[in-house]
């Protein structure tokens, strides 16, 4: 998604009262915008928290500002500038994370964001987690104050391109029941039950922002008494499933089952790719599969 982020950033914003800061990341990707953006684009170099600050007081003059970087060098190294600069003061920052989950494989736990949603949350900022590289235009769009923006990999291979964007949105009608998705994986999974039935496929409702006063009606309704499975690449504490078992407990809205698919952490000690850790974590397709087949045969 950094690629199309890019360039609807440059259409979008180029024009407006808007700055955008890079941690000293994103080398052969943000050159146009850095081009466009001209004085208006800062390095701030190695340090985080200096430029979390530098863009709270570029906001504070009335700018727009983007703080860009690796995701966990976006929220966590500088996490209390975040909290004292931008969330004390409500300030029109948007903080925007690179490779959520287990995006970045390899290169380990320093550099996997598996808390950043609960985070971020927690502090009062507006999470947006798009499914779609179609997605970003609008949300840069309507950007609330506040944000952070957490990018990924569109998994759909353009299968639902012709879904507007909402904040919750069913991607695949079903009849058993429901599976609710964080961010691109929602792409994935919709491509997988998209060949089922409808009497024997879930619906997939695709999450892009983690406010459950967003959902629509249609999903409560259909909720009651139904088999839920929520899927996030984010830990089980703070995420999704917290947050839309809450909101349904205070509806008053009673679930047949309820399976939660989270991040695991790394149960084996080893790291690799994210498919090897999703994988660990039953965030792979084929366990996500298993899960859907094990609703219909209750």
């Amino acid at each position: 998604m950094r690629d199309r982020f890019v360039q609807d950033v440059i259409s979008i914003h180029s024009n407006r009262d808007t700055y955008f800061l890079s941690g000293d990341l994103g080398f052969m990707a943000l050159e146009p915008l850095q081009k466009a953006f001209s004085e208006r684009f800062i390095n701030a170099g190695v340090a985080e928290q200096n430029m979390v600050g530098v863009a709270s007081g570029l906001a504070r003059t009335g700018s727009t500002v983007f703080v860009y970087s690796i995701a966990p060098f976006a929220y966590a190294r500088p996490f209390e500038q975040i909290r004292n600069d931008i969330g004390f003061h409500d300030l029109p920052v948007c903080i925007v994370g690179n490779g959520g989950g287990y995006a970045y494989g390899h290169m380990g736990p320093t550099h996997h964001s598996l808390e950043d949603c609960s985070v971020m949350r927690s502090i009062g900022m507006n999470v947006l987690v798009p499914v779609f590289d179609s997605d970003i235009a609008p949300i840069l769009e309507h950007l609330p104050t506040r944000t952070y923006l957490r990018l990924g990999r569109d998994e759909s291979k353009q299968y639902f391109s012709e879904i507007s964007y909402k904040p919750w949105r069913e991607l695949i009608q079903g009849g058993a029941g429901h599976i609710v998705a964080l961010g691109p994986i929602a792409g994935g999974i919709g491509l997988m039950v998209a060949d089922l039935p409808w009497d024997k496929r879930p619906s997939v409702w695709a999450v892009s922002q983690l406010d459950c006063s967003l959902i629509p009606e249609k999903f409560l309704k259909n909720s009651c008494n139904s088999n839920l499975i929520i899927v996030e690449e984010h830990y089980q504490h703070g995420g999704l499933g917290m947050a839309l078992l809450y909101h349904l407990s205070q509806a008053g809205i009673t679930l047949n089952s309820v399976t939660h698919l989270h991040a695991a952490g790394y149960p084996s000690s080893r790291f690799g790719s994210q498919q090897f850790h999703r994988a660990e974590s039953g965030l792979d397709l084929e366990s996500i599969r298993r899960a859907v087949l094990s609703l219909r045969n209750e």
